[in-house]
């Protein structure tokens, strides 16, 4: 697709009047990328059909800059409200889709977007079946933001619950932490490593789902530590089950260059922002299956154990350091890195 066919190169306040300016963009670019039964009606929302429970989850991104190293905004929708559907022990299958576009964006950028979230789309199984779009004056949007929901069946194995948790329980993690934060700080500041860092974006659906085929409801609790990071949910969940959290510096995975980097910018990588890393809670008994497993999966080739649940300290997460002292890990206040998702 190019501009060319289009008849227009910038997004401009008449594509969100709902006239013809907005048949046009919807037309040309939204319903020609993402046609599929559903959305090919053109009604004002779609009817779909589950048999089993369903799990709801929606998320906006106004993240800056729109692209990055790893993505852009339009994949990084995808798979954040995927992955969120997925942390429920659910597959998702639909999503909803909504832009806020600010005047003046370049066609050229749009159509980017829109095809990278038809390729997350198509990668994580699940369709697009309806959206909005509007348009804003220059200067009150930051180019374009977006907001999808997502909807899927719950797996009939799962039994998702921070209730689930007991001491003794491991906490494993999938992939290196802070990567998505560092490659957006690194593009945002345009700093150069020794190595390009990208975004971790990715989804995590399938690896979900072939762990709870798997083990069922002996694995406990899903989180995706996005905002806040690794230290900050596993703070959450101990203050939400009254227990402690034990873990390991030494076990935590971690790029060499992402930790450099950190430390280059004053930055905790355990509060830094993940979008392809999540957090499984599982019973001790099948820690070395479910690592195991997960270690040959394509998303889950780093995955290590880093701890686990206590009922000593209740509300605090502890770590032991790589030199053998203890320290607390206390929630993030305030924010590191603002609009990375």
């Amino acid at each position: 697709m190019t501009t060319e066919n289009l008849g227009f190169e910038t997004i401009n306040l008449g594509h969100g009047s709902g006239g013809e300016l907005t048949r046009n963009l919807l037309d040309k670019i939204i319903f020609k990328t993402f046609s599929n039964p559903f959305l090919d009606k053109k009604d004002d929302g779609a009817i779909v059909e589950f048999s089993n429970k369903i799990a709801i989850s929606t998320d906006s991104f106004v993240i800056t800059p729109i692209f990055f190293r790893g993505g852009n905004i339009g994949s990084l929708a995808v798979h954040g409200t995927v992955n969120d559907v997925a942390m429920c022990g659910a597959m998702p299958k639909y999503l909803s889709l909504a832009f806020i576009i600010e005047e003046g964006l370049k066609v050229v950028d749009f159509i980017e977007v829109v095809n990278s979230i038809k390729t997350a789309a198509d990668e994580s199984g699940v369709l697009i079946v309806t959206g909005d779009t509007k348009v804003v004056e220059r200067g009150k949007g930051d180019q374009i933001f977006i907001n999808t929901t997502g909807f899927g069946e719950v797996h009939p194995k799962a039994a998702i619950s921070v209730l689930n948790i007991i001491a003794g329980d491991k906490i494993i993690v999938n992939a290196n932490i802070a990567q998505h934060g560092m490659a957006i700080m690194s593009d945002r500041e345009g700093l150069e490593f020794e190595s390009n860092i990208e975004s971790d974006s990715t989804n995590l659906n399938f690896i979900v789902r072939d762990l709870l085929e798997a083990f069922g409801n002996k694995i406990k609790m899903l989180r995706d530590p996005t905002r806040g990071g690794l230290g900050t949910v596993l703070h959450e969940i101990a203050n939400d089950i009254n227990k402690g959290v034990d873990i390991k510096e030494s076990a935590i995975p971690l790029e060499k260059q992402v930790a450099a980097a950190c430390e280059m910018l004053g930055l905790d990588p355990m509060y830094v922002a993940n979008e392809g890393v999540f957090i499984a809670v599982v019973d001790k008994s099948i820690e070395a299956d479910v690592l195991a497993m997960m270690q040959q999966h394509p998303k889950g080739k780093n995955a290590k154990c880093i701890g686990e649940f206590t009922d000593e300290h209740p509300n605090k997460v502890v770590m032991e350091s790589v030199i053998g002292g203890k320290r607390i890990v206390s929630p993030l206040v305030g924010e590191q890195l603002p609009r990375i998702c």
